[in-house]
């Protein structure tokens, strides 16, 4: 049996790991730098080489995490209650508030329920990808078939920004990947020696390629929203080489950005990055008024774009910070048992055991029952 790689506790428990916690302020900074700058990126080729370069250590990277903190076990009503509650009416809230926030910026008012705005796509895909590991995982050979499914469904019309189809299907292997890992896969890569100036090389190599080819990677290879078109010289019927090529890449950048990232707490950033989720799903709100009213269009010179971009990693640090995410708490943790029934009778002995249950996840991560966790990113 593979030993389980470390896990942060519960959320109930006094302590984390903060090799994950470090890791996910890196990619949740990221993430707001990005969008800090996204509407100006156009206009410089610097910023395009920029998110070129670390794509595939903001969102890849937070779906590998999310797969790392899922359970594959049967989805029992707990389970469920707390998709709904920690990811579903969450998801809904914000994208109200951005409604509303769009709304008074003076755009008609437009409820999004299929398709979610701006970030929150991530949100929805998650609570599908919690809804299908338990089933993904009976396969007798998943990663194959899921990535089978990632590179197909680009051939499909059906499938696209509507429920965030697409993106759940196409990030799906790194979902898989990412619980595999929580399960003790490729443990040596991470505690070996030699793997370490590997993972450096690896992760310099791309930043000297995503320099000299930035100009020649598309957007749609990237954002897996919409259906191929025939952009290369491989055709419409060789763009699934591309997305194999961008998914393989983007895993390999992943585990490498995993390597190298410490494992000790350091100051500041483990505990900004159990904030992870919070940032995430604030971030957009804060941004859109301030692109909207055209201030971040005025940056131009290389020191205000420097400027701009230390401006978003502070912004992330605010909003990981324990005294926002405790603000934040009715947001990302909405009080909504009133929402749901009472539990009935028989489920009081299976309720009662949850405290052995952790105890059992503890000992054997990499049991395939092991019941499913709370979003340990927020």
């Amino acid at each position: 049996m593979e030993k389980p790689l470390p896990r942060p506790a519960g959320s109930q428990s006094r302590s984390r790991d903060p090799w994950w916690d470090n890791t996910r302020f890196v990619s949740a900074a990221l993430i707001v730098v990005l969008h800090t700058i996204g509407s100006i990126m156009s206009r410089h080729d610097s910023l395009h080489a920029f998110n070129v370069a670390t794509w595939a250590f903001r969102v890849p990277m937070f779906v590998v995490l999310a797969g790392v903190f899922s359970g594959a076990g049967p989805l029992g009503s707990r389970h469920l209650r707390t998709l709904l509650r920690n990811i579903a009416i969450p998801a809904l809230l914000c994208s109200l508030l951005f409604s509303l926030e769009m709304y008074a910026l003076g755009s008609p008012f437009k409820l999004h329920i299929a398709q979610l705005p701006w970030t929150l796509w991530f949100l929805m895909s998650l609570f599908f990808w919690r809804l299908l590991l338990p089933l993904v995982v009976q396969l007798r050979h998943p990663l194959l078939i899921t990535t089978i499914v990632s590179l197909s469904v680009g051939y499909l019309e059906e499938f696209g920004l509507m429920y965030s189809a697409s993106r759940t299907l196409v990030y799906l292997p790194l979902f898989y990947i990412g619980w595999r890992l929580g399960q003790g896969a490729l443990r040596e890569w991470f505690e070996s020696r030699w793997s370490l100036p590997m993972a450096v090389a690896g992760i310099l190599a791309w930043g000297v390629v995503s320099w000299l080819w930035h100009a020649d990677v598309k957007g749609n290879w990237t954002s897996m929203r919409h259906p191929y078109v025939a952009d290369t010289r491989l055709g419409l019927e060789g763009a699934w080489l591309i997305r194999l090529a961008v998914l393989a890449t983007a895993v390999g950048l992943a585990l490498c950005l995993l390597r190298v990232t410490p494992r000790k707490r350091l100051p500041m950033i483990s505990a900004l990055g159990a904030g992870g989720f919070t940032i995430y799903l604030l971030h957009p709100l804060v941004i859109l008024p301030v692109r909207e009213m055209g201030w971040i269009q005025r940056a131009d010179t290389r020191l205000e774009l420097l400027g701009l971009m230390l401006a978003g990693v502070l912004l992330a640090a605010l909003l990981g910070s324990a005294f926002v995410r405790r603000l934040a708490q009715p947001l990302t943790r909405p009080p909504v048992n009133w929402l749901f029934a009472r539990r009935p009778a028989q489920q009081t002995t299976t309720d009662s055991s949850d405290t052995l249950s952790k105890r059992l996840e503890k000992r054997s991560a990499s049991h395939e029952d092991a019941g499913d966790r709370q979003p340990t990113y927020g």
